[in-house]
């Protein structure tokens, strides 16, 4: 995990004079829990894009752990995000599933199992793993 930090964090869509995310700061220290509450259309989603890499930054800065990541690619920012309307495989496991992504980023076998019984433990879902 990694401390999180947002400094004036802004995203203008192209075609609007609005901003969707509008100067946000704030910090999230490594094991803290966090959660954005706002209604619909608010940014949060917008802000958590950002965050992940999916979507790009107008202005201000992102840094994960001290290091600015602004324009690293999502890929490489070591950071996951659950969507609302989630997208499983349906023709694999729960443990396929929750397994998929760090095998796509070549993570050994070993490191894998332990990630995913960890996950597992944490949501409860130790017994789909079967």
């Amino acid at each position: 995990m990694a401390t999180v930090t947002l400094d004036k964090l802004c995203k203008r869509y192209e075609r609007s004079t609005d901003l969707a995310v509008d100067h946000v700061s704030l910090a999230v220290a490594h094991g803290e829990f966090m959660v954005l509450l706002g209604p619909s259309g608010c940014g949060k989603s917008t802000t958590l894009r950002m965050i992940a890499g999916l979507e790009a930054i107008s202005s201000g800065e992102l840094a994960i752990d001290g290091r600015v990541v602004n324009d690293v690619p999502s890929k490489d920012r070591d950071i996951a995000m659950v969507f609302q309307s989630y997208a499983l495989y349906p023709h694999m496991t729960v443990r396929d599933n929750l397994a998929f992504g760090l095998r796509r980023r070549g993570i050994d076998n070993t490191e894998i199992a332990r990630r995913v019984a960890d996950v597992g433990a944490m949501l409860g879902l130790q017994p789909l793993l079967e």
